[in-house]
């Protein structure tokens, strides 16, 4: 069995919001991976006294603990517990309820002789690769799939000048109307604070003998294939296998700093803190 990863703050003066962790082994056999991106605080700010490193450190560790050591509990049972947790360390000074609470994405994955479990909530990415060398992406994807009016809303602000105040406006109502859809019907989930979350989750079983590897991509590290489209999620994994996770993390960086504007590939950031895992089985 073979585990890399590598991870890097999108920005140095700020820390890096994701975690990554390796239980090995998990329960006496097989491993158990946890994957969380931090969603950036809102900048009106997040009811919590905690920041977003607290939260997903907290989730992070108590979703590997019992994903690692709980087999009698699925991976979503594993993931409400960590959640209910997580959400009693936080103290009065924090109001749970808020839109806005510390939140994140999450990717599990664990394996044993018999079966490899996932997990998958929002906008972060595993990919499985069978043995026959075959590579399917498991996907969240109802942030690209919001209704109306951010589809016209986000085409507004491309169509703008760069730096215009109208750009500007237009950027904020666009956020407002992503936001109002944030863990909400017909729009997209996170992990914060509500248990519930988990029935949205994206899980699956493969039978082991089915599988050689598995990686775990926040979405900083998935803008290789899903922002510059340099490659696709085959030559991803393939990537990774050869040159390892901070190889990944390099090309992502040498692509977002030849578009400094985002003008030709847009995107909410500049650079995003990137995380990426790659086990082979």
């Amino acid at each position: 069995m073979r585990i890399e990863t590598a991870t890097e703050p999108g920005d140095p003066k700020r820390p890096n919001e994701d975690f990554a962790a390796v239980a090995l082994p998990a329960s006496g056999q097989g491993a158990a991976v946890v994957l969380l991106d931090g969603v950036t605080p809102h900048p009106e700010g997040t009811g919590c006294v905690h920041g977003v490193p607290w939260l997903v450190a907290r989730l992070g560790g108590a979703l590997l603990e019992l994903s690692g050591s709980q087999r009698d509990m699925t991976l979503r049972e594993c993931l409400a517990e960590a959640i209910a947790r997580t959400a009693r360390q936080h103290g009065e000074g924090c109001d749970l309820s808020h839109p806005y609470t510390p939140q994140a994405t999450v990717v599990a994955v664990r394996w044993n002789q018999d079966a490899v479990e996932h997990l998958v909530l929002s906008d972060s990415v595993l990919l499985i690769e069978d043995t026959t060398g075959n590579t399917r992406a498991v996907l969240d994807d109802r942030l690209d799939h919001l209704p109306e009016p951010v589809p016209s809303l986000r085409a507004a602000v491309r169509a703008l000048p760069r730096d215009s105040a109208e750009r500007a406006r237009a950027r904020v109502e666009h956020a407002r109307a992503v936001e109002a859809l944030r863990n909400a019907e017909g729009g997209f989930f996170t992990a914060a604070a509500d248990p519930s979350v988990v029935a949205r989750a994206v899980c699956g079983t493969t039978p082991r003998a089915q599988v050689r590897a598995v990686a775990a991509l926040t979405d900083g590290a998935a803008r290789l294939v899903e922002v510059f489209h340099e490659c696709d999620w085959p030559e991803l994994l393939a990537l990774l296998r050869k040159e390892g996770p901070q190889s990944l993390i390099t090309r992502v960086r040498t692509a977002e700093s030849a578009d400094p504007l985002r003008s030709a590939f847009p995107r909410s950031k500049r650079h995003d803190d990137a995380t990426a895992v790659l086990a082979e089985l």
